[in-house]
């Protein structure tokens, strides 16, 4: 297998919900929810870097399509998704526009052990992302 994630997808409760989170309260870019003429269809796609999208779809069309069984509520510890920031500073700010975009703090920045600042929110569905300022993996402007 090469390694090419294009699509990471997150399992959410209210698809409308997640998509206010991420396009109004996160910025990310979107053309909104598409597949609504199909059942298990509607589905949300947010332009991320270099062709990587990130997807919102409702954890019952997720069930329907892979056939396992609709679990109650989220499982935050499974993976977090990771947001690598230019400055201490953009790991503040960024925090702050998650919070009130209407994520949850889960840690607040702090100093890491490997030299680098940095937290964790959950968002509405349960998804835990971290946000980083790392001096040795610093993003491509």
């Amino acid at each position: 297998m090469e390694p090419r994630v294009t699509l990471i997808t997150l399992g959410v409760e209210d698809l409308e919900r997640a998509v206010a989170f991420y396009r109004d309260g996160l910025g990310l870019p979107t053309t909104g929810i598409v597949g609504q003429e199909f059942e298990n269809g509607a589905v949300a796609f947010f332009d991320l870097q270099d062709g990587l999208k990130l997807a919102v779809w409702p954890r019952a069309s997720m069930a329907a399509d892979t056939g396992i069984a609709q679990q109650a509520g989220g499982r935050p510890l499974e993976f977090t998704l990771g947001h690598n920031v230019l400055s201490r500073s953009e790991v503040d700010s960024v925090l702050q526009q998650a919070t009130k975009a209407g994520a949850t703090l889960v840690k607040a920045p702090a100093d890491t052990f490997y030299g680098g600042y940095g937290g964790y929110f959950m968002d509405p569905d349960g998804h835990l992302w971290e946000v980083v300022y790392n001096p040795h993996m610093l993003p491509k402007n």
